[in-house]
């Protein structure tokens, strides 16, 4: 009875320990780190879907900064926390600068920390804090924390630009006789230009500009447009990722092995012996072809209703929304149009299949034999956008 006492009261406690940890659990923080997978706040999502779908060329690179392709025109690092760039990747994006190519850097807030060999190559120091400014915002815009700053040389992707909105933070300097800054605000600067040979490297204070929540504001979107129109970019998004841990050693890897094979002795010299063991026993189960018959059967039976059909589309543009970015609002014709540009499958699969689905659900009535043949065609337009099938 003592025990039974004891059982309940632990289960009691047990409950009350877990119905409070459901009841204070609270949703995760919103990232900071502005890679173009993080729709946060301070993600750049915003900025890569709205390229990509406006035809720009605009990819991620996820290898390191070595052997950059000759056609790249731009590369973006967005204050990158993960990895460091060494000192091969610094003499890599020197020689593509030189070359003609143009390096956006969104500098981290903490120098000397994250980014040590590339702001020596930049000579990047900290600078004052931007004063609180809101000029240029609308009544109905809020960004508690941002500042307006003045494009004071419009240069290259600042050609036309007036104003731009960042975070209201330190600036920058840097620290070379022929860097020049071009935008800031005060005595604070934003932005630093510095022209290399044929290149050119434009140095911002933080991600502000690329962030999702000041993407729209005064003319920060218009400096990315400039910078998309000179050709193919690139967002770095390998040293976002943290370095994987070290290997173990081998001397750890003997001391595992060890304690593996003294706790397998002891369990084969200390274990309880159940006696021989008895004849295994043979049971005699349905074979597959008895299954397969029952299945036939059954949908022989079954009856197709219409409100499967629309189910087939939509499992689609589901996925050519996941996989390329399709929304579900576009309309069949601008859908199968960015199918054939982002995927390579033809728009007239896709018309052609669902001009098949549209005629298969104005019949009065679907057969089995009309919906395994709609079926099929979506099913080999889900291969395809798969990877796995030719469209």
């Amino acid at each position: 009875m003592k025990n039974v006492r004891t059982v309940a009261v632990f289960g009691v406690l047990i409950v009350l320990a877990l119905a409070l940890g459901l009841f204070t659990r609270t949703d995760a923080p919103d990232s900071p780190v502005p890679t173009v997978e993080n729709t946060g706040p301070q993600g750049a999502r915003a900025l890569y879907l709205y390229l990509r779908e406006g035809g720009k060329a605009v990819d991620t690179r996820l290898t390191p900064l070595e052997g950059l392709a000759s056609t790249t025109r731009t590369v973006v690092l967005a204050a990158p926390q993960g990895r460091p760039v060494t000192e091969d990747e610094v003499q890599e994006l020197e020689r593509f600068v030189r070359g003609g190519g143009t390096l956006v850097y969104l500098s981290t807030r903490e120098m000397g920390k994250h980014q040590p060999a590339l702001e020596e190559w930049l000579a990047l120091e900290s600078g004052v804090l931007l004063p609180a400014s809101g000029r240029g915002l609308d009544s109905s815009l809020t960004d508690v924390g941002g500042s307006t700053v003045d494009v004071w040389l419009p240069v290259g992707p600042l050609h036309g630009l007036s104003h731009l909105r960042v975070s209201q933070d330190r600036g920058l300097r840097m620290v070379h006789d022929d860097a020049v800054p071009v935008a800031g605000l005060g005595g604070a600067v934003a932005v630093w230009r510095r022209a290399m040979d044929s290149g050119e490297v434009y140095v911002l204070a933080g991600a502000d500009l690329a962030e999702n929540r000041r993407l729209e504001m005064l003319d920060n979107l218009r400096f990315w447009d400039a910078l998309a129109a000179r050709g193919p970019l690139s967002f770095d998004e390998y040293h976002h990722e943290p370095a994987p841990p070290p290997p173990f050693a081998r001397g750890i890897w003997v001391f595992v092995a060890q304690v593996l094979a003294v706790g397998l002795l002891y369990t084969v010299s200390r274990g309880t012996r159940f006696g021989a063991p008895r004849p295994l026993r043979v049971e005699r189960h349905r074979s597959a072809l008895e299954y397969v018959r029952s299945m036939g059967w059954l949908m022989r039976r079954a009856k197709v209703e219409k409100e499967l059909l629309p189910e087939l589309d939509q499992a689609l543009r589901q996925q050519m929304q996941e996989r390329l970015g399709i929304p579900l609002a576009l309309s069949d014709a601008d859908a199968a149009r960015l199918l054939e540009q982002d995927g390579g499958i033809p728009a007239s699969s896709y018309l052609e299949a669902k001009a098949d689905l549209e005629r298969t659900q104005a019949q009065p009535s679907v057969t089995p034999a009309d919906y395994a043949r709609v079926a099929r065609g979506y099913a080999h337009l889900e291969r395809a956008l798969a990877g796995r099938d030719a469209a």
